[in-house]
C-alpha cells in the first residue's frame, strides 16, 4: 500500500480523554469514572490510512466517536483544519462535520428503515445545503455508482439490500459531502468473511481515487495490516505502540503487541503448526481503577519494579528518518 511519508498532517490529537461518570444512589452522585480514553496522543497524515487496533474494551470506538464529536472529550485537544474540534461550538460543529465523516460498524441498524436508500443518501446534501435539488439527486446517482450499486435501485429501502450492499449505503452517505477524513468503526465486522474482501478494497480504491484520510478502527488484525499505512495499538485507554505498518507486525517492540498479534492466524497448514502462541495472564484490569505505572504490567512477562511504579512514555525507538517514527510505551522495549 502507498505510505503517507511527507505528508502534511490533517488531524492532530493531543493528550485526549474520555471519561464516563459512574453514578450511584438516589441523587446519582458521581462516585468514579471509566477511564475509556486516557490520555491519547497522535498526528494522522493527509492521504494515509492509520489502523487503530487491541482488544474489545480498550477504547478505539471512542477514541474514533471523540474525534468526531460524537462523543465529547473529557479534555483534550482535537486539531483539525486548524482548528480545535473539542471546543468548537454546536453551529461550528456542523459546518466543520462535512470534512469528516464516519462510516458504523452494523450496516443494518445504521441506516433507518424508513427511508429510501436516495433519501438516506442525499440527507447530507439537504443538512449542508449543497447543491440544487436537481444537482443532489444527480450527486446520489454518482455516489452509488461510485461505489457499486446501480442507481436504479435509489427507491428501494434498506431491508431489500444485503450486508454488504447496506454498508456501501453507508459509505456512499459518508462520501456525500467530500469529505477528507473518514473515521470507518469495525467497517466489515458484521459481513460475511466473502464480502469483507470486497468492501476492503472498495475502500482502498477510494482513497486513491478522492484522496481521503482513513482513521481504520478494527480488532481484524490482517484486515489492518492489508490497508493500512500505519499502525497504533491501544490497551486500556492508552497507545502503547504507533509506527509503521510493517515494522510494527514484523517485529513488534511492546509485549502486548506481540501477544495480540501471536493470535493471528495463517493460512499456510505448516505454519500454523509452528505458530507459537502468547497467551496472556489474568484478566484486563478495571478502566474506572487502572493499575500504577505501566497499565500492562499485570499482565506482562518482563515486568519488573520500574513498571509497577513508573508510568512508561511513548519514546520512539528506531523509526527512520526518512519516515514517521516508530514509538513505544515500554521500559523494556530494547529487550522485547
Amino acid at each position: 500500500m502507498r505510505t503517507a511519508e511527507h505528508k502534511d498532517v490533517l488531524v492532530r490529537v493531543e493528550d485526549l480523554k474520555v471519561h464516563f461518570p459512574i453514578l450511584r444512589g438516589l441523587l446519582k452522585r458521581q462516585v468514579g469514572a471509566v477511564r475509556a480514553v486516557d490520555g491519547v496522543s497522535f498526528d494522522l497524515f493527509q492521504g494515509e490510512t492509520l489502523g487503530l487496533v487491541g482488544e474489545s474494551g480498550c477504547g478505539k470506538s471512542t477514541t474514533g466517536l471523540a474525534m468526531l464529536r460524537l462523543l465529547d472529550p473529557t479534555s483534550g485537544r482535537i486539531v483539525f483544519g486548524g482548528r480545535d474540534v473539542a471546543s468548537l461550538d454546536q453551529r461550528e460543529l456542523r459546518a466543520s462535520r462535512k470534512h469528516m465523516q464516519m462510516v458504523f460498524q452494523d450496516p443494518y441498524s445504521s441506516l433507518n428503515p424508513r427511508m429510501t436508500v436516495g433519501s438516506i443518501i442525499i440527507e447530507p446534501l439537504n443538512v449542508h445545503k449543497i447543491g440544487t435539488p436537481a444537482e443532489r439527486r444527480g450527486r446520489v446517482q454518482e455516489l452509488m455508482r461510485l461505489v457499486g450499486l446501480n442507481p436504479s435501485f435509489i427507491n428501494r429501502y434498506p431491508h431489500e439490500f444485503s450486508g454488504g450492499q447496506r454498508q456501501r449505503i453507508g459509505l456512499a452517505r459518508a462520501l456525500a459531502t467530500n469529505p477528507s477524513l473518514i473515521v470507518a468503526d469495525e467497517p466489515i465486522s458484521a459481513l460475511d468473511v466473502s464480502i469483507q474482501a470486497q468492501v476492503v478494497n472498495l475502500m482502498a480504491d477510494l482513497r486513491g481515487q478522492l484522496g481521503l484520510t482513513y482513521l481504520m478502527v478494527s480488532h481484524d488484525l490482517s484486515m489492518v495490516r492489508y490497508i493500512s499505512d500505519r499502525v497504533a495499538v491501544m490497551y486500556l485507554g492508552r497507545i502503547v505502540e504507533l509506527g509503521r505498518r510493517d515494522p510494527v507486525f514484523d517485529t513488534p517492540r511492546h509485549p502486548y503487541t506481540r501477544a495480540l498479534l501471536s493470535a493471528i492466524p495463517t493460512p499456510n497448514p505448516k505454519r500454523e503448526r509452528e505458530r507459537r502462541r502468547i497467551v496472556l495472564q489474568g484478566d484486563v484490569p478495571n478502566p474506572a481503577n487502572p493499575p500504577s505505572g505501566c497499565r500492562f504490567h499485570p499482565r506482562c512477562p518482563l515486568a519488573t519494579d520500574v513498571c509497577r511504579e513508573a508510568d512508561p512514555a511513548l519514546r520512539n525507538i528506531g523509526g527512520l528518518p526518512d519516515g514517521p517514527p516508530h514509538l513505544v510505551a515500554c521500559h523494556h522495549a530494547e529487550n522485547v
